[in-house]
């Protein structure tokens, strides 16, 4: 049975929804699933902008075929050739053999390397600016390249002002029949997912997404349709505004994350006295994550959420401990950047871990690191603890100015 809805009286949401699967790109965790959008634009000529995930391909086609209502598709406008939104070009193609395929030349490219399709006679090939009329509808392409794939172009309808966005403004998280941001409460159940999904999809390319706002700053938009989550028709104001911080690599918040790595609770130990501290000094958003029990992607988007990052962890094999060595990695591969940061190290015989932590730090951009590096010998002892205390300090007196 189909299920869809109107996003206006022209244009209809027919996507699907997927609860079963356990990882995004078979490495993101997503508890709550995903939705893959899919819009309908039904005028003098039919437009469809994406398909979905061949995981809900069945609800797709039925959506689709639905809202035609026996009528041919002439168009379908390729946003995004990334398989979880391509996976039903060839089974379109069969299905409507005068349908249009719309897209720019990279997005041609791609196209082939997935699919064997006599094409012939089928494409237009659209560059920056163009066109592409279908009655009272106007469809206009902007290309938005590196985000965050090299062929992403977004679609703006002129008459309705809306921005078919691609993967930019979705989130992770299935649409629980509330298609629209104001349908839900967006802070409570679904920033954390927006935030999470951008900075581990998007948050490599954050100049090019500065490219693309700038683009975009002079049109009014009344609405945006991404490819996951929901549909902006209010507010845009503040999805903006974070898409800026975020893309601009600035913390989202005055706010301290504690992360650490323990083998056998010692490290762990100084982690919670340091956030115990923080909290008796008047400091109210602390979070605490064990990187052996948090998934890399939830790491990734505290460190974009905060503005003051500790690093606590033991030296393993003359190293920093895995956990930790890999979560460092992957903000150097995210281009995390413009932090305060503060490190606490431990070995029983050779502290090493806060020396190479500090080395990793250091070849990202604009990270600051406070003193001291705090360096425990197997357990918090008195010295030990009088440099955590000054630690803190530290992490007090850089967070005063801002209140």
């Amino acid at each position: 049975m189909y299920c869809t809805r109107k996003v206006t009286e022209s244009v209809h949401w027919v996507g699907a929804s997927d609860r079963r699967l356990a990882l995004f790109e078979n490495l993101f965790p997503i508890p709550r699933g995903v939705s893959y959008n899919s819009y309908l634009i039904d005028d003098e000529k039919t437009a469809l902008l994406d398909t979905v995930d061949a995981s809900v391909s069945a609800q797709f086609m039925e959506n689709v075929l639905h809202v035609l209502d026996g009528r041919a598709l002439d168009y379908l406008v390729i946003n995004h050739m990334e398989p979880d939104h391509c996976a039903n070009i060839a089974a379109l193609a069969l299905r409507f053999p005068e349908m249009k395929l719309v897209g720019n030349a990279k997005t041609f490219l791609f196209l082939r390397q997935f699919y064997d399709l006599d094409l012939t006679g089928r494409t237009v090939t659209v560059k920056e600016g163009d066109t592409l009329c279908l009655g009272s509808h106007t469809l206009r392409f902007v290309m938005a390249p590196m985000v965050h794939w090299p062929e992403v172009m977004v679609s703006y309808e002129e008459s309705e002002q809306i921005l078919f966005s691609a993967d930019a403004f979705g989130s992770f998280g299935a649409i629980n029949g509330n298609l629209f941001q104001d349908e839900v409460d967006f802070d409570r159940d679904w920033l954390d997912d927006a935030r999470r999904y951008y900075t581990n999809i998007v948050g490599k390319y954050g100049p090019q997404v500065q490219a693309a706002l700038k683009k975009l700053a002079g049109v009014e938009i009344a609405m945006i349709c991404p490819l996951h989550g929901p549909v902006w028709r209010g507010d845009l104001g503040y999805l903006l505004g974070k898409y800026d911080l975020w893309s601009r690599y600035e913390p989202e918040e005055q706010a301290v994350a504690i992360f650490y790595a323990s083998m056998y609770g010692d490290t762990e130990s100084a982690a919670n006295v340091l956030a115990a501290g923080l909290a008796e000094g008047g400091v109210k958003k602390v979070a605490v994550y064990d990187v052996s029990v948090t998934h890399v992607s939830t790491l990734i988007a505290e460190a974009f959420r905060c503005s003051h990052l500790v690093f606590a962890a033991p030296t393993y094999n003359a190293g920093v401990y895995p956990a930790m060595a890999n979560f460092l990695e992957d903000m150097k591969n995210l281009s995390v950047q413009k932090r305060t940061v503060g490190l606490i190290e431990n070995g029983t015989w050779a502290p090493m871990s806060g020396k190479q932590m500090r080395a990793a730090l250091e070849g990202m951009k604009q990270m600051r690191i406070l003193e001291p590096t705090v360096t425990l010998k197997s357990a918090l002892k008195a010295d030990s603890r009088a440099a955590l205390d000054q630690l803190r300090d530290a992490i007090l007196a850089d967070l005063a100015p801002q209140g």
